[in-house]
């Protein structure tokens, strides 16, 4: 059963930074895409961050470009998600993730995303 574990989240003010991590054997899943999705209360699921498995190539979506980073620590079988300038805007549960999908795309920037591999989530709040 492939497995994967989040930690990371907590309060910040708004401009902090955060580090989430992500363990498991589905670190080296084998898919399509690895990568991170957020969830506010009543809200979508939105794929924020995603690393090619095949190509290496990494992808992030516009409300994060430029604050945040993906990296894999493949020693530590460990994916991250270094979060800077957080906004109260990036207050959500923070989902480690396998081969999302919307409709019948594979690791889609758009939609409600869904995943059959993913983790149990980590709550981030950014606040002041």
């Amino acid at each position: 059963q492939v497995q994967l574990t989040e930690s990371g989240g907590g309060s910040v003010q708004p401009g902090g930074s955060l580090r989430l991590s992500c363990s498991g054997s589905g670190v080296s899943y084998t898919g399509n895409c690895l990568g991170w999705f957020r969830q506010t209360p009543g809200g979508e699921r939105e794929a924020i961050a995603a690393l090619y498995i095949g190509s290496g190539g990494r992808r992030y979506a516009d409300s994060v470009k430029g604050r945040f980073t993906i990296s894999r620590d493949n020693d530590k079988n460990t994916l991250y998600l270094q979060m800077d300038r957080l906004l109260p805007g990036d207050t959500a549960v923070y989902y480690c993730a396998a081969d999302w999908y919307y409709r019948a795309t594979m690791c889609p920037f758009h939609g409600d995303v869904e995943s059959r591999v993913r983790g149990q989530g980590t709550q981030v709040t950014v606040s002041s």
